[in-house]
């Protein structure tokens, strides 16, 4: 299943042709496919004229974007400091077993991405689970944990 050309040149159209417009245009590739697609580089770097290796340095530079799809849902625990000494590793550890995953994985289905993040600037709520960038899940205990994210099933 490839993507579709169509799709990647409205996206491009939306902003000006110059370099400037780049990680705004990456930015809605990944909203639009749950990725960057390489098809959308080599195309962004048709139109913007910037190189393909400059436009894949900042698709790799920012987390915010994947050079692969990403499920529907993405589960990032916090692994701060706090995090960790109130037990995000094993939060993790559940979430991956109940997923089928392992951290930066996606299940087969494509439905979960689970990721560790090193801090969400929510320490005095740890540990911390974050759904989709949307939602906290603070203070989880695993039975918390697993119940939450049923909700996106």
């Amino acid at each position: 299943m490839g993507i579709d050309i169509r799709k990647i040149d409205e996206i491009i159209e939306r902003y000006d042709k110059s370099e400037e417009s780049l990680l705004a245009i990456l930015q809605d590739f990944q909203h639009t496919f749950r990725y960057v697609p390489e098809e959308g580089m080599k195309r962004v770097s048709e139109v913007l004229g910037v190189p393909e290796s400059k436009i894949y340095g900042v698709g790799t530079f920012y987390k915010a974007l994947s050079l692969k799809p990403v499920g529907r849902h993405t589960c990032k625990v916090c692994t701060g400091t706090a995090c960790h000494l109130k037990g995000a590793h094993t939060l993790t550890d559940i979430i991956g077993k109940e997923l089928g995953v392992e951290p930066g994985g996606t299940t087969k289905d494509g439905r979960f991405t689970l990721q560790t993040v090193n801090c969400v600037g929510a320490c005095a709520l740890a540990p911390v689970v974050m759904v989709d960038d949307e939602d906290y899940y603070e203070g989880s205990s695993p039975q918390d944990v697993l119940k939450n994210l049923r909700k996106y099933k």
